[in-house]
């Protein structure tokens, strides 16, 4: 009896990244064999269904030793195992760590346990991927996370040396890490609107904003300011001086800024409140009048929201307190974005003004605060 065998040598191993892609998709290999012959691969190449099957089993064949050293991607740089050029190595990294947006948004928020694991069947529900997609996926965050969340310095440079990725993709990854370690509720329904990328965004401004901005080998930019937490309470103090600040906020929108009457070496506030002299030229008459109406209200969220940080569970809410707290009041009364930006930048600047902060030695916190929350607020405001 006789068997018939495919035999094929060769020097280096060949890799079609069209191949490589649908594998990384989550196909089995009947499914990429149907897919490119959708392609009209056979009348571009001349080869019958056969010949492109059998090709898609060889290449699935390699992938799957090739899998083994892409875990860890410097034993890919060191095997002499597959002779591979530099260019096809980097492209089989970056394809298989690739992070697709709509997976990813799916699994921030959740454990990256064993257990959780076996619960992705939703995931590729939701997100439209094949199970196998978000598997690996899954397994390739969870592998990020335990390599570089207890190593000191950047994380995005440590994913880059230790995994050999690209920065872009990198970035990806250290959003990811920050938010597992500050444990941020992501998941909460009312949150399903925003996109990973807003979500990453608003991460990068907190830990650019307010982790310990110094270097060093203990230094971690996972790990929150603690100091500047705590001073965040002493900003009660603008709630003492509301009706100043409002004034100040309002009074610059109607008129442009002048400088106020100076008695005794002091600024004094206009009968208007500081925030209100503004805005008026830059607001629409409609988010004008409403700032008005609930000036207190917007204040006593801000300044809430940074009084409560220091607490670890008040840290983990920040999201979904900025949503319920800032973002739907603003979405009730009508507020454009554009308004929403210039009344921010308003209201930072015109606490500035104020003795209280400059008195109390609170101008910086105030600003570093502002700064990321502001970023924050028009990152997740959704009009």
């Amino acid at each position: 009896m006789y068997t018939e065998v495919d035999v094929f040598v060769s020097n280096y191993t060949l890799i079609d990244p069209e191949i490589y892609q649908l594998w990384i998709e989550g196909c089995s290999s009947s499914e990429a064999v149907s897919t490119l012959h959708q392609r009209a691969v056979t009348k571009q190449t001349g080869a019958t269904v056969e010949l492109i099957a059998s090709d898609v089993l060889d290449h699935y064949r390699t992938f799957a030793l090739l899998e083994r050293l892409l875990t860890v991607p410097a034993k890919l740089s060191e095997q002499m195992i597959f002779q591979l050029d530099e260019p096809t190595k980097q492209m089989l990294i970056e394809k298989y760590y690739e992070l697709d947006d709509a997976v990813i948004r799916e699994l921030v928020g959740r454990k990256l346990s064993s257990r959780h694991r076996k619960d992705l069947d939703e995931v590729s529900e939701r997100s439209g991927a094949p199970l196998r997609c978000c598997r690996r996926q899954f397994d390739n965050v969870r592998r990020v996370f335990k390599a570089v969340e207890e190593m000191p310095g950047s994380v995005v440079a440590n994913v880059r040396a230790t995994f050999l990725l690209s920065e872009r993709l990198a970035a990806k990854y250290g959003a990811v890490v920050f938010l597992a370690c500050m444990r941020f509720d992501t998941a909460k329904r009312k949150l399903q609107y925003l996109s990973f990328s807003e979500l990453a965004g608003c991460a990068r401004s907190v830990q650019a904003g307010w982790t310990y901005g110094c270097s060093g080998p203990e230094y971690y930019d996972t790990e929150m300011d603690r100091e500047f937490l705590l001073e965040l309470r002493e900003l009660r103090v603008l709630l003492d001086k509301e009706k100043e600040h409002k004034q100040c906020v309002l009074v610059s929108s109607r008129i442009e800024c002048r400088p106020l009457l100076v008695a005794q070496n002091k600024i004094i506030a206009f009968r208007f409140s500081l925030v209100c002299m503004r805005l008026k030229p830059k607001l629409l008459e409609k988010s004008y009048q409403e700032l008005e109406l609930n000036f207190r209200v917007y204040t006593r969220a801000l300044v809430g929201v940074a009084c409560n940080l220091h607490r670890a569970r008040e840290l983990r809410s920040l999201f979904i307190d900025l949503l319920e707290r800032c973002i739907e009041p603003l979405r009730a009364g009508g507020w454009p974005k554009s308004d929403l930006s210039q009344f921010l930048a308003a209201y930072e600047q015109c606490a500035l003004q104020m003795d209280v902060l400059r008195e109390a030695d609170l101008k910086s916190v105030w600003e570093r605060y502002m700064r990321v929350i502001s970023q924050c607020l028009l990152t997740m405001y959704h009009s």
